[in-house]
């Protein structure tokens, strides 16, 4: 059966389509992992370290076991043990943690704030007050922690030497420094980057119930069911289908709830321990030191050029702080390798170990800082040249993945620059740097290029068909409060030809088939494309029931002769001869058909019954000899106070070509979103980790500041039309990370086009402005 898109008048996928679950959740009908209302339900609190390195001596909980509602305090004395933890690397290898500590299984202190107790109690009253009468000695060692790897005593080192290739080391294409050596144009520039915290609106929580003693069910905060699924079966030891992990409603990730943190364990076993459900959410001073973070990082790029601007060197270096423990590190120089035709290219990464918790990923992990070293270097090779910044990276357009040779599935990063261009009244910026004013303020005007990679991935959906005109569509998706419900329902409606009334989708349950992460821009072209392809699969299997009904118009046709719009099965050559779905499963006695679809990101697409015919996205081997990319472009106007040093974004324009869009509406709010969020990593974010006894000086959001409506002016964002048929079924490619890849860099170079002066150390305070003397 030939694949059917819906794209007559009338279709639903694409159309700005108001959220289905909107009112659930203006109403509170919407339940959060933290609002599950179960019988005995008890409450968990942490009591955190007050040193970031040295040992347990002593606990006292006596105090706080008095105290009313206490029901259990407990501690790595007493904690139920597990079948397995990350504390070793067989361990961390099969419970996949992000984290390769698990706190309360000694008496060892690793970094500020690791939890040495965890208080249950009949009420959250009652277990904060007792979390406070915790008593903890500590015996602490002559040397301070270690805060970063700027500290005199850290000690760098090579991670591919360490590590099973999760961080690559060092890449070499060509020969980069000979290049660099003899070029005409030479630019080097380091980018400092300080401690990033990704504080979603809700923060992490846990609820544990163990339904049996042998099966757990667990209500989480969670960007994949699935995954923390994973994890908990290893870390219990018990079988996959005895523990279940559902997350209906998210309120937000952006990374951090991309893995399970100990706090979710350590519920679970406080629930065994106590033999009632637990609730664990954690106060938002512990949001900074429970899940992770983006590393303080610095990056220094090397770029040679011709003398007409045309890249013959790309050399990037970069060093990270990482925990005791870990080696994650952000792999920046992705970005650097691809996004423009330089025929060398060589990078390497070193980090050092200090008293801090894992970090992890972060929105755009990579690509949001490589790109803020790469697009500030490109338009300081142009301010050289004097050339416009825009024309440096046309000169520069990489007509194939010069990182792995490969041709492009699709690329409309042209029209991005084109119709961004003409929105922003590009062509209306003034040459020269520092030379616009309006009264105190300079204004300038910067551009970034945004690209960020299609990751391989895959995953199941369920569609159910019902002879009364309704669905149920399933797949164990998550909806990080993104829009995910109402673009499946669309997907579905289209697919299964349905009014949007008549769909339901369901999600967040490992319950249901199976689905990857709400994370690296997957979720949306996987998902639909499962659901897609259940539906095509309901399809085949009501055309093989008409072929052989013989009350059927369609009686005996051949089944590619077959097609379907708008939940009606007609002949292709003459569609008078069909009938509807709800007819022919009626002669059938059916009250429902079942249809299961596979949906995978570059590999092709299969249903329940059997690959899928040749289509978009079909050709899993033609997939795989083309480079995958989103790309865009963003245009930004800043004014600089020069008084106070204030900088303030005034105008923005994003344009994107992010193959087929699904909802135009919450695709807009996406980028918009995103770009927020790379505002706010340039002016404002930043968290002040203490050098003396490495923790946070302002983990709460009235010091970690992050923008406002205030800080935010009107938002101008398109898509341009992109075809792209090896991506997936559906065409889909991703646009949560994209939205911010380019935006720290592009405001940046508009502060560099206002003032003449270039900043490179995030984010660009008032202070810095002025030390800067960019402030009068």
């Amino acid at each position: 059966m030939e694949p059917q898109f819906f794209d007559q008048p009338g279709g639903f996928v694409g159309k700005p389509l108001v959220r289905v679950e909107g009112r659930e959740k203006v109403t509170g009908k919407a339940k959060y992992s933290a609002e599950i209302p179960l019988p005995g339900l008890t409450y968990g609190v942490l009591a955190t370290s007050t040193i970031a390195k040295g040992k347990i001596q002593s606990i006292d909980t006596t105090v706080a076991m008095r105290e009313p509602g206490v029901i259990a305090v407990l501690t790595h004395q007493n904690l139920p043990k597990l079948a397995k933890t990350p504390n070793d690397d067989q361990g961390k290898k099969d419970t996949s943690a992000p984290m390769g500590f698990m706190p309360l299984t000694s008496d060892e202190i690793f970094y500020s704030a690791q939890p040495v107790a965890l208080v249950v109690a009949d009420t959250l009253d009652h277990a904060i007050h007792a979390a406070t009468l915790v008593r903890v000695t500590y015996a602490t060692t002559p040397e301070q922690p270690i805060a970063t790897f700027l500290d005199p005593r850290a000690k760098l080192f090579n991670p591919a030497q360490v590590q099973d290739g999760k961080v690559d080391g060092h890449q070499r294409r060509g020969d980069a420094k000979g290049a660099f050596a003899s070029a005409p144009i030479q630019l080097t520039a380091t980018y400092t980057h300080p401690v990033y915290h990704h504080n979603p609106m809700e923060p992490g929580s846990t609820t544990a119930h163990w339904e049996a003693p042998d099966r757990l069910v667990v209500y989480e905060s969670t960007q994949g069911v699935t995954r923390t699924q994973t994890t908990l079966v290893a870390m219990t030891g018990l079988p996959r289908e005895q523990v279940r992990v559902i997350t209906k409603y998210l309120g937000g990730g952006f990374g951090c709830k991309g893995s399970m943190w100990p706090h979710t364990i350590l519920t679970v076993q406080a629930a065994k321990a106590v033999g009632r459900p637990v609730k664990l959410m954690l106060t938002r001073k512990q949001q900074f030191t429970s899940m992770g973070h983006r590393e303080d990082q610095h990056q220094t790029l090397q770029l040679g050029a011709t003398a007409d601007g045309k890249l013959t060197s790309l050399i990037h270096t970069k060093k990270s702080t990482t925990s005791p423990w870990d080696e994650y590190a952000e792999s920046n120089s992705k970005i650097i390798d691809m996004l423009y035709a330089s025929p060398t290219f060589e990078a390497s990464y070193e980090m050092a170990r200090a008293n801090v918790m894992t970090s992890t990923f972060m929105r755009a992990p990579g690509e949001a800082p490589g790109s803020f070293a790469l697009e500030c270097s490109m338009d300081d090779l142009a301010a050289r040249l004097g050339v416009d910044p825009l024309e440096i990276r046309l000169r520069n357009y990489a007509d194939h993945d010069y990182s792995n040779d490969k041709p492009w599935s699709s690329k409309s990063l042209k029209q991005c620059y084109a119709r961004g261009a003409e929105l922003f009244g590009w062509s209306k910026r003034n040459p020269k740097a520092g030379a616009t004013r309006d009264g105190r303020y300079l204004i300038g005007m910067g551009m970034a290029t945004a690209s960020y990679p299609v990751h391989s991935s895959q995953g199941t959906a369920r569609a159910r068909l019902y002879a009364d005109g309704h669905a149920v569509v399933q797949s164990g998706a998550t909806d990080l409060g993104t829009g995910t419900y109402t673009v499946m329902t669309q997907v579905a409606a289209d697919s299964l030809g349905l009014p949007i009334e008549k769909v339901r989708f369901e999600l967040g349950d490992t319950n249901l088939p199976t689905a990857p992460n709400s994370g690296g821009s997957i979720a949306a072209g996987t998902v639909s494309s499962s659901v897609f392809m259940a539906a095509q699969d309901v399809w085949q299997k009501l055309i093989k029931i008409a072929v052989g009904d013989k009350k059927s118009p369609l009686y005996k046709a051949k089944p590619e002769d077959v097609t379907m719009e708008k939940g009606r099965l007609f002949l292709k050559k003459d569609p008078s001869k069909g009938e509807a779905f709800g007819e022919l499963m009626k002669r059938a006695e059916l009250t429902d058909i079942e249809g299961m679809g596979r949906g995978r990101y570059g590999a092709g697409y299969e249903t329940g019954q059997s690959a899928g015919p040749a289509g978009p996205g079909n050709n899993a081997d033609a997939a795989g000899q083309h480079s995958m990319h989103s790309f865009g472009a963003h245009f930004c106007e800043v004014r600089v106070d020069m008084d106070l040093g204030v900088i303030r974004v005034s105008r923005w324009v994003s344009v994107m070509g992010a193959g087929r869009i699904l909802n135009a509406q919450t695709a807009r709010s996406q980028i918009i979103g995103g770009a927020i969020f790379g505002i706010g990593s340039v002016l404002m974010e930043a968290t002040e980790r203490d050098a003396k006894f490495s923790r946070y000086t302002n983990s709460d959001l009235a010091n970690y500041h992050v923008p406002v409506n205030a800080d935010i002016p009107n938002m101008t964002v398109e898509f341009v039309e992109e075809h792209d048929p090896y991506i997936n079924a559906m065409g889909v490619k991703g646009i949560g990370e994209i939205s911010m890849v380019g935006v720290a860099a592009a405001v940046a170079n508009a502060v560099y086009h206002a003032t003449g002066k270039r900043l490179r150390d995030l984010p660009l305070t008032p202070e810095k402005v002025m030390m800067a003397g960019l402030a009068s």
